[in-house]
């Protein structure tokens, strides 16, 4: 093997490794293995280089910085997606509140809009990279004003969350869902300033923990934001399994626990805005200049890698695929919740989970690590299409092992069953999808290429779901029983059936009519569009090369 083959790459350009760039050139025959004796004096200066080399590893191993001389850095990173991941975990708890409340679908639609940040925030983030105050910080231009900005909804959510929610007309769901977008984009850009902190953060060495601290942190802040909350926020819980003498209220109520993570939010930004020095030296390890690339720059490479007639195709197929798949993603849990299971409970099952939703990802890369990984995409999409229907029956199935008690052990482990079929085929298609994205990226410009079509395979998913709910009521059938003359098609007509002593009684739910044609809009897909997605894998790499990179 020849030397050359033995250095590394960053960035497509080619790191000699140390002590080598001073051999004459000449030298290479003695590494290409001829067997002639070299003259004396090639003899004591390649030894003194190999010495010389020798004692510079030496003095770079005892500088490197370990993960010991890093775990304050590594201990903050971890604590910031852990703040990230709390107003995500509550933007998640608050659609099963709202259907404990029986807010309209079309209402749950709208709230909707409020997981739409995390998958768009590429078109801002050329701004949070490109403008800050050099003297404050990079990073910290946008990381204090932001972390700030979310402490201070939190504590105004506090105040006003019980009126929003328990109004005499119901649920105030236009502010509810303007106040956690607002958390959702603020959260949004607080990830994009983290992730280019933790670059410069930690060394080269360690910079690898940054990933583990993102997946890691995100998900405790999740954890505790939606599954948490429910919990201890559960009268029915709290009493079951955490109290001795009952109570009409959980352990912590909403705006209890928005009212100290608020505090937290402020506390802790304070301190990383006084003491926390974004370019502070690191013993061993030079700080290297970041690259800035310009806003309008980035936002041509954008257009001109959209305008590829490959990734047009391939975006487009995205933006699509998972029509089939949105009434089972978006409507199922809430039904669940509308058919009286508790949502603390459905919450809670998201704990055994856990360890699958880790060791799936690392057995499906061994499928999808060959040159057509999205071989697995297409095999794994009719599954998941049938796993939607099965939620439909499941939720058909719900009231009738209803008990006095709530509901019976077996029905938890179906329903566990049932998620766990979910995540399989769902992470089946994602591996796929991601492995794919980092096979016909261009290298040259791989970051902005893979960040482009993440954006839209999460847009793909986003659409459909906000258009399943919205769906739901205009395509359920209800009739007004008891009261002679009156229907039940809107909400002012309900209203008055109820008032002439009838009761509205479903004759039809849009769910199990969505839930259908869902399935057949995806087998449609799977047949016509799901053989194009394949025949992507046979275009050559230059296919999917930017121009701009050539």
């Amino acid at each position: 093997m020849e030397p050359s083959d033995l250095t590394t790459r960053r960035n497509g350009r080619q790191r000699r490794v140390a002590g080598v760039s001073t051999l004459p050139e000449h030298t290479g025959s003695v590494d290409r293995g001829e067997t002639s004796s070299p003259e004396p004096e090639m003899e004591e200066e390649a030894d003194g280089l190999i010495r010389s080399s020798d004692s510079e590893d030496r003095r770079r191993q005892r500088v490197r910085p370990g993960i010991r001389a890093e775990l304050g850095n590594i201990s903050l990173l971890l604590f910031l997606y852990v703040l990230q991941g709390i107003p995500l975990g509550l933007a998640g708890s608050i659609p099963l509140i709202l259907q404990s409340k029986n807010v309209s679908y079309r209402d749950q639609a709208f709230f909707s809009f409020v997981f739409w940040p995390f998958s768009l925030k590429l078109f801002w983030a050329p701004l949070v990279d490109a403008l800050y105050f050099s003297r404050f910080g990079r990073r910290k231009s946008w990381l204090v004003p932001t972390q700030y900005l979310l402490g201070l909804f939190m504590l105004y959510l506090s105040v006003t969350v019980n009126s929003l929610l328990q109004s005499d007309k119901g649920p105030n769901v236009l502010t509810l869902t303007a106040v956690f977008f607002m958390l959702a984009f603020l959260a949004a850009t607080q990830d994009i300033a983290v992730d280019g902190w933790a670059l410069t953060m930690l060394s080269r060495e360690n910079v690898g923990y940054a990933s583990t601290c993102n997946s890691v942190g995100q998900t405790a802040g999740y954890f505790l934001g939606n599954v948490l909350f429910l919990a201890l926020e559960s009268p029915e819980f709290c009493n079951k399994y955490l109290r001795l003498v009952a109570k009409d209220t959980g352990i912590v109520t909403l705006p209890d626990f928005l009212f100290f993570w608020g505090i937290m939010f402020l506390v802790s930004t304070t301190l990383v805005a006084i003491f926390k020095r974004e370019n502070a030296p690191v013993r061993g390890r030079r700080n290297v200049p970041e690259e800035t690339q310009g806003v309008m720059e980035t936002y041509r490479l954008l257009f001109s890698i959209v305008k590829m007639p490959t990734v047009f195709t391939f975006c487009s197929l995205l933006l699509t695929a998972k029509i089939g798949f949105s009434a089972a993603d978006a409507v199922t849990g809430l039904k669940l919740v509308e058919a009286g299971v508790p949502k603390e409970q459905l919450a809670l099952l998201a704990v055994p989970m856990v360890p699958l939703q880790i060791l799936l990802p690392v057995i499906i890369s061994r499928y999808t690590a060959g040159p057509r990984p999205l071989d697995v995409f297409y095999k794994a999409f009719p599954f998941r299409l049938l796993i939607g229907l099965e939620y439909a029956l499941l939720v058909w199935w719900t009231p009738s092992v209803k008990q006095e008690g709530g509901f019976p052990l077996y029905y938890y482990a179906i329903v566990f069953f049932s998620y766990a079929l979910h995540q399989v085929a769902l992470y089946s298609m994602y591996v796929a999808c991601m492995a794919f994205h980092a096979k016909v990226s261009d290298p040259l410009i791989g970051g902005t290429y893979m960040t482009l079509l993440n954006t839209v395979t999460n847009l793909g998913g986003n659409w459909p779901s906000t258009v399943a709910l919205w769906m739901v009521d205009p395509l359920t059938s209800k009739e007004c029983q008891g009261a002679v003359g009156q229907s039940c098609s809107t909400a002012l007509e309900a209203g008055l059936c109820v008032k002439e002593g009838g009761v509205c009684v479903t004759t039809l739910d849009g769910y199990y009519v969505e839930s259908v044609v869902c399935a057949v809009i995806g087998l449609l897909w799977w047949l016509w569009l799901g053989k194009k997605i394949r025949r992507l894998q046979d275009q050559s790499p230059a296919a999917w090369r930017c121009r701009v990179s050539q």
